[in-house]
């Protein structure tokens, strides 16, 4: 272990190099975790759960537009371990995205210091652990991004912010469940469902009768579509994944796997506590669990029926999903309306279509795309991409579109030019329905269908106001088509958001490149970056 003195003294000299590349007049927020494994009790068995600060889920991060963070993580699990930003897009500044493919595990008992920027970002995220299925055993917490105080927001200040954890759980301890994915085998279906950590009735929310709130509504789970509804309340939905939305009130609320939602619910009903209910769906079991909303002048407890909501119907969601759009009249991050930015205008300079398969590969369980089932390197690719090792990885080891070859083990990569504006199709040939979630960029879900995606699909897409977010569902045998601007560049993992998918092969990276060593264009690696693998003992 460091000393306590060096590591001060080093966070400090990381702070003075810091400050030549990010503007002084942002402010910083610092923050000191401790990761420790730990007893939890979420579906009343002992479990052995990953704990932030003695905490699970972990705390929440609270920042403001162009915030800089600086978060000191010490890893005193036995084994290496490293936290990824769901949805904060690491401008030019992929090093910090803390997925394998870019950034060196957290050695035992050692520490590694986060230098994130939320720039030009606003809007509800999460983070998670991203090796070893971790993300299994805890280690999540929800980032909320306000808005800077001179920019509009398009909605009254609500009367308190709820972060929502939501996600499907199981009683097996998360080395067993990695354990039966290195076997060559799939998952059992999960035993339950958590808000916040805990199971049935076991999370309250605290409200004053005729106020109104919001609820930072993310699906932290490991493979479920989850239903969230409030027992006779309506929610009207006023933020996705950073975008300012349409305002739309729904009964109830599809969250597939990955994604974040922001509410507003106004506690109008009479005095008493209410069922707050999740359940999964498309699934022919039907898990479900409940909190409370808690009106604080309630002199009745939670009784009766929990309010039913939709199972295994599609079109439904269907339907909800394309009711989402993007609010036009609102600012974003900075002080201009959402909608100046005309992406329906813009030429696609490049269509790549994504199909996703499940097959086996040397008698074991896998999952692929475009045929490829991707394998991590012995050193993260952006590092070596950054040193030149040869070796490492190939870019174009995966191909625009699908290839009809039989599923194959491979460091894929895909290459992409800075700047290029892509249409990007996911492909589902699958009963199942599926999530997909692209690091460093938000992207306008454009359209989605059933069957398979043909060019005259695009006859039927929201060129003017389709949602901006960062992670989206693609509905069984069906498509879902985005649109994309490369102006972020770096290595950039696409994955599915199922995880035991994306650890047994379902993901891949986008090199986004620019023959530039400008840093208007990407930092270079920070000071205090690990190095690992063929990278190690080299000099930045």
């Amino acid at each position: 272990m460091m000393f306590r003195g060096s590591i001060l003294g080093y966070r400090w000299a990381v702070l003075v190099i810091m400050a030549v590349v990010v503007a002084a007049e942002d402010p910083y927020r610092f923050f000191e975790w401790n990761v420790t494994y730990g007893d939890i009790y979420p579906l009343g068995v002992r479990q052995q759960g990953i704990l932030i600060n003695g905490q699970f889920p972990g705390p929440d991060i609270y920042s403001v537009t162009n915030y800089n963070l600086i978060i000191n993580v010490y890893n005193n699990l036995p084994e290496p371990f490293l936290l990824s930003w769901n949805g904060v897009q690491q401008r030019k500044n992929s090093y910090e995205d803390g997925v394998y493919g870019t950034t060196c595990p957290i050695p035992p008992g050692k520490n590694f210091t986060y230098i994130l920027q939320m720039k030009d970002q606003i809007g509800s995220y999460f983070y998670f652990p991203s090796l070893a299925f971790h993300k299994a055993a805890g280690g999540f917490g929800g980032i909320r991004v306000l808005s800077r105080p001179l920019i509009p927001v398009p909605f009254a200040d609500p009367a308190g912010d709820f972060t929502v954890l939501i996600g499907d759980w199981y009683k097996i301890d998360h080395k067993v469940l990695k354990a039966v994915l290195d076997r060559g085998h799939k998952l059992p279906f999960p035993d339950g469902i958590l808000i916040n950590g805990k199971g049935s009735n076991g999370t309250y929310f605290t409200v004053e009768q005729g106020k109104t709130y919001r609820f930072r509504i993310s699906n932290v789970g490991l493979q479920n579509t989850l239903n969230f509804r409030i027992q006779g309340h309506t929610m009207k939905l006023v933020e996705v994944e950073g975008t300012h939305t349409v305002q739309t009130t729904y009964e109830s609320l599809d969250v597939h796997v990955g994604q974040s939602y922001s509410v507003l619910v106004t506690m109008d009903q009479t005095a008493q506590d209410i069922y707050i209910a999740v359940s999964t769906r498309f699934t022919s079991k039907i898990l479900t669990t409940t909190g409370v909303l808690h009106y604080s002048n309630s002199g009745k407890a939670v009784s009766g029926p929990i309010p039913g909501g939709p199972t295994t119907e599609i079109d439904f969601s269907l339907k909800q999903a394309r009711s989402i759009r993007t609010n036009l009249t609102a600012s974003g991050p900075r002080p201009n309306p959402q909608g100046s930015y005309h992406y329906g205008l813009i030429n696609i300079t490049r269509t790549i279509k994504l199909v996703s398969s499940a097959d086996q590969v040397n008698g074991k369980q896998r999952y692929a795309v475009n045929s490829v089932s991707f394998v991590p390197a012995d050193t993260p690719l952006k590092l070596a991409d950054y040193f030149k090792i040869d070796g490492v990885f190939r870019v174009g080891s995966i191909s625009d579109s699908p290839t009809g070859a039989k599923m194959y083990l491979d460091t894929s990569v895909m290459g992409a030019d800075y700047r290029a504006f892509v249409e990007i199709i996911f492909e589902n040939r699958e009963n199942i329905i599926q999530s997909w979630h692209i690091d460093g960029y938000n992207f306008w879900v454009v359209g989605m269908d059933g069957g398979q995606w043909t060019p005259e699909s695009r006859n039927q897409y929201n060129l003017r106001d389709a949602i901006s977010r960062c992670t989206t569902q693609v509905y069984p045998k069906s498509w879902t088509a985005i649109y994309m601007s490369l102006d972020n560049v770096g290595m950039w993992n696409i994955r599915s958001e199922f995880w035991a998918r994306q650890y047994l092969g379902q993901q891949f990276y986008l090199r986004v490149y620019t023959p530039s060593n400008s840093t208007r264009d990407e930092y270079p690696p920070p000071r205090n970056v690990l190095l690992c693998g063929r990278a190690a003992g080299r000099s930045t």
